[in-house]
C-alpha cells in the first residue's frame, strides 16, 4: 500500500472520531445566556453595547457551533467518497435479432431424373445415355401413328434397313434399334417402332443418332402395340450415312420374345419415295 493511501485513511478515521466525539455542551451554553439575561436585567448594569447586539452575539456563537459541526460533517463525507473509485457505466447495444432470409425457408432441392440405361446397336452404332430423350419431351400430343407406304423389305434403292435388340438388355428392361443407312441425302423421313404388349411393356424412352431438334417424336399405345414414331421436320435434311432410331422399355421379368415387334420407314430423295420395312426376329447364321 503505498504511504500517501495510509495516510489518507489515517486522516478520514481522525475526522471520523473528531466528528462523532464532538457533542455541544447545551448546558453551558444555557448557563452563558441565562447568565447574560440576568445581568441586563440588573439595574446598575450599564451596558456597553446595545441589547440587540448581545442576542447577535448569542446568535452568532449558536450559529458558528452549528458551521462548524456542518463543515466537519461534510469534510467526512467528502473524505469518504473521494476515497471510493468512481462508478463507471458502459453502454451495451441490444443485441439484434436476426431476420431471416425469404429465400431460406422457400428455397427446395431439385431432383434430376434418373438416365435411362443404353448401349449399342446391333450394328456397332451406339449412342451414350446423355442422348436418350424421355418419352414427354420433344413430343407432340398423342395422335394416330401416320400410315406409311408399303413396304416390300429392307431395302429400296439407297435406302436400306435393319432391326435388332439392343446386347444390352436384361431381364427387366429392352432396347429396339432401327438401323438405317442410306447412300443419298434424304429430304423426308419418317421411321416408326412397333413393340408388341407381351406384359409390363411400357416405355423409359427413346433416343436417335440424328440431332434432337431436327425431328419430332411421340410415343402411344394402340391396338396392342407400343408404338415409337419420328417425323424430320419440314425444311430438315438426313446426310448420307448410317443411322440409328431406338426404343427402350420395361418388360416383365424373364426372356421377352420380339418376334411380333417390327418397324418400318418411308423417306424422300430427289423427289423418289423410298419405304423399307422388317422385324425383330433372329438373324441366321
Amino acid at each position: 500500500m503505498r504511504h500517501q493511501d495510509v495516510h489518507d485513511d489515517e486522516l478520514i478515521a481522525r475526522l471520523h472520531e473528531a466528528a462523532e466525539g464532538h457533542e455541544p455542551d447545551r448546558s453551558r451554553i444555557l448557563a452563558r445566556l441565562e447568565r447574560g439575561m440576568a445581568a441586563h436585567s440588573r439595574p446598575d448594569h450599564r451596558a456597553t453595547r446595545p441589547p440587540v447586539f448581545g442576542w447577535m452575539r448569542v446568535i452568532g456563537a449558536t450559529a458558528a457551533v452549528a458551521s462548524v459541526l456542518a463543515i466537519g460533517g461534510y469534510a467526512v463525507a467528502s473524505a469518504v467518497k473521494s476515497d471510493s473509485p468512481a462508478e463507471q457505466t458502459v453502454s451495451v447495444p441490444p443485441t439484434p435479432t436476426p431476420t431471416p432470409s425469404p429465400d431460406a425457408t422457400s428455397r427446395r432441392p431439385v431432383e434430376s431424373p434418373a438416365p435411362q440405361p443404353s448401349s449399342g446397336s446391333g450394328t456397332g452404332h451406339s449412342a451414350p445415355s446423355a442422348t436418350a430423350t424421355p418419352t414427354t419431351s420433344g413430343t407432340t400430343s398423342p395422335a394416330a401413328p401416320p400410315v406409311l407406304p408399303a413396304a416390300s423389305g429392307t431395302q429400296d434403292g439407297p435406302l436400306r434397313s435393319d432391326g435388332s435388340i439392343d446386347p444390352g438388355s436384361n431381364d427387366f428392361w429392352a432396347q429396339s434399334d432401327v438401323t438405317l443407312k442410306t447412300t443419298k441425302q434424304l429430304t423426308a423421313l419418317t421411321v416408326q417402332l412397333k413393340v408388341k404388349q407381351t406384359g409390363g411393356v411400357a416405355s423409359t424412352g427413346a433416343w436417335r443418332s440424328l440431332p434432337e431438334r431436327d425431328f419430332t417424336q411421340t410415343v402411344a399405345e394402340r391396338d396392342g402395340f407400343l408404338v415409337y414414331t419420328w417425323v424430320l421436320k419440314a425444311g430438315r435434311t438426313v446426310a448420307v450415312g448410317e443411322w440409328v432410331f431406338a426404343g427402350q422399355y420395361n418388360h416383365d421379368r424373364g426372356g421377352r420374345d420380339a418376334k411380333d415387334d417390327s418397324y418400318s420407314a418411308a423417306g424422300t430423295t430427289a423427289g423418289r419415295q423410298l419405304a423399307v420395312k422388317g422385324d425383330f426376329a433372329a438373324k441366321k447364321s
